[in-house]
């Protein structure tokens, strides 16, 4: 979908206005869960802008609200998270704040109110996406798993990606908060971005996500191009969202999901000049050969 009306660009010195970007396709099981999590914000978002990548079936985007802060866009293809979100945020960046959130992902109550907060404090100026802990979330029983998805995304000695402490129990930080630490890269279904370090580092015809990656390690690759331009990427244990990740064990991933990871990979890996570049390489070559060959059989 192209954009006709220009927005004015962000500046710091506007007031502290919030928008939240969510691209959906076929997210029917839980869009409204997050909608609703949303709604129970004791801040509540001054737009939330919806872009649906052409759903098979778009009936369940009749639940959207009609009325302000909602906008919904129906793209009439499919430009995957990396276009969809690029959209939501052409349309959303004259707001100080951008949160970029899976449609399956449901923020605590308080989430807003306290990202907000901190990113606010003159100390955290050059804080560029700023997110949480991920917990699992078992969206057909609709029922919190204990075990957490994400606390940040790090990289092996031998170069893999992978999200940190996944699996693992999670327990609540003893004092209710915890401290913020630095990531390598955030995961991309809860990314409180500042619009301005997202305007510094925009790529060609303003995006935001590089839409040659079109799904997989996007996250990674806009979060190597902030720490870059001198911005931190940081995570704060207190934040915290439910995550219902759509694929749960590499055995359900399809061929296509597979191949997508590994291409997008190497292209940061490549990009980057990073150590993982060996590993990343044979990673792609096993899957577009003997993966390929094993999934026509």
């Amino acid at each position: 979908m192209s954009l006709t009306t220009p927005v004015a660009n962000s500046k710091d010195t506007a007031g502290p206005t919030v928008a939240v970007v969510i691209v959906t396709y076929d997210s029917g099981r839980v869009l409204e869960m997050c909608l609703e999590s949303l709604q129970r914000q004791t801040r509540a978002a001054d737009l939330v802008v919806i872009v649906d990548n052409n759903s098979s079936d778009p009936g369940y985007l009749d639940q959207v609200p009609a009325t302000a802060p909602y906008k919904l866009l129906r793209n009439r293809r499919n430009e995957g998270f990396c276009g969809g979100n690029n959209t939501g945020y052409n349309l959303a960046r004259s707001c100080r704040y951008i949160l970029f959130l899976n449609p399956d992902a449901f923020v605590s109550n308080c989430f807003l109110e306290q990202a907000m907060s901190w990113m606010e404090h003159p100390e955290n100026a050059r804080t560029g996406c700023l997110t949480g802990t991920l917990l699992g979330f078992d969206v057909a029983k609709r029922f919190p798993t204990g075990l957490i998805d994400s606390t940040g995304i790090f990289q092996k000695w031998y170069g893999k990606w992978y999200d940190r402490a996944q699996g693992m129990r999670w327990e609540a930080p003893a004092d209710g908060r915890g401290l913020e630490e630095d990531l390598p890269a955030a995961c991309g279904a809860l990314m409180f971005c500042r619009a301005r370090a997202l305007e510094e580092v925009l790529l060609w015809k303003r995006q935001v996500f590089d839409e040659r990656f079109f799904m997989y390690k996007e996250d990674i690759d806009l979060s190597l191009r902030l720490r870059k331009q001198g911005w931190r990427v940081v995570y704060r244990p207190d934040l915290l969202c439910h995550h219902g990740r759509g694929w749960q064990g590499r055995a359900r991933m399809s061929y296509r999901t597979r191949y997508l990871s590994a291409r997008n990979e190497l292209r940061v890996c490549w990009r980057n000049r990073l150590k993982g570049l060996p590993y990343s390489l044979l990673k792609f070559m096993y899957v577009a050969t003997l993966e390929r060959l094993r999934n026509r059989r």
